[in-house]
């Protein structure tokens, strides 16, 4: 029915919570930062040292990877029907591996540790949920706070000198615009990937996530 008369409607910012750092929240969902912060580190590498074409296989080994961890730490088991798609899965990588015209060893091994960050992200994601009273905004804030202070020292230790070099670049309106941009689809990629985790699970999440993959693999 409707409303009752003179009830006034929840604002749209009221699904929000309050932005509050709690340093014992924080504390609890750090191992989930340092595997993200592990994620995106060895995802762009992957991507810097493998043709866009073979990027996805090398990083194919992602539900391998998250069966297995997903015994592991969820004591979830694992079929025999399982067990034969992913030796379909492997002998794919292999395959793929093998026919890459300008194949990259380092390339490809960072393609196989980003593998097994994203299946361990998912899965620690689903582990920290109820931390933050299994409220996807929260854990998004705390994560991406945490990861942003890892990456500080990161990038000045290995990208310091390419900083100093782009001071005009760093000034640039187009520049942070462009920035503000990937932050914006960033941030609503890692609401909706938690969204997903906590309403199924980390499998399943990764198994739409190789769908997409095959997709983007076709288009490159």
């Amino acid at each position: 029915g409707q409303a009752p008369r003179g009830e006034q409607k929840p604002s749209f910012f009221a699904q929000f919570p309050k932005a509050e750092y709690l340093l014992g929240h924080a504390k609890q969902i750090f191992p989930l930062s340092l595997i993200f912060v592990g994620m995106i580190t060895f995802n762009n590498l992957c991507l810097k040292w493998v043709e866009v074409s073979f990027y996805n296989v090398a990083r194919s080994l992602t539900i391998v990877f998250n069966v297995f961890l997903s015994r592991v730490f969820l004591g979830i088991p694992t079929s025999f029907k399982t067990m034969l798609c992913l030796v379909v899965v492997i002998v794919g990588f292999l395959i793929g591996s093998k026919g890459e015209i300008n194949f990259s060893v380092l390339g490809t091994m960072a393609g196989v540790m980003s593998s097994l960050f994203v299946s361990l992200n998912s899965i620690f994601t689903k582990m920290v949920l109820p931390v933050v009273d299994d409220n996807h905004w929260k854990l998004t804030f705390y994560n991406n706070v945490n990861a942003s202070l890892l990456f500080i020292p990161l990038m000045l230790y290995f990208e310091g000198d390419v900083l100093i070099g782009s001071t005009e670049q760093l000034t640039s309106t187009a520049f942070w615009m462009a920035m503000f941009v990937a932050g914006f689809f960033g941030f609503s990629i890692g609401i909706v990937t938690v969204l997903q985790i906590k309403a199924t699970s980390p499998l399943t999440h990764n198994i739409s996530g190789t769908a997409k993959a095959a997709l983007q693999s076709l288009m490159a």
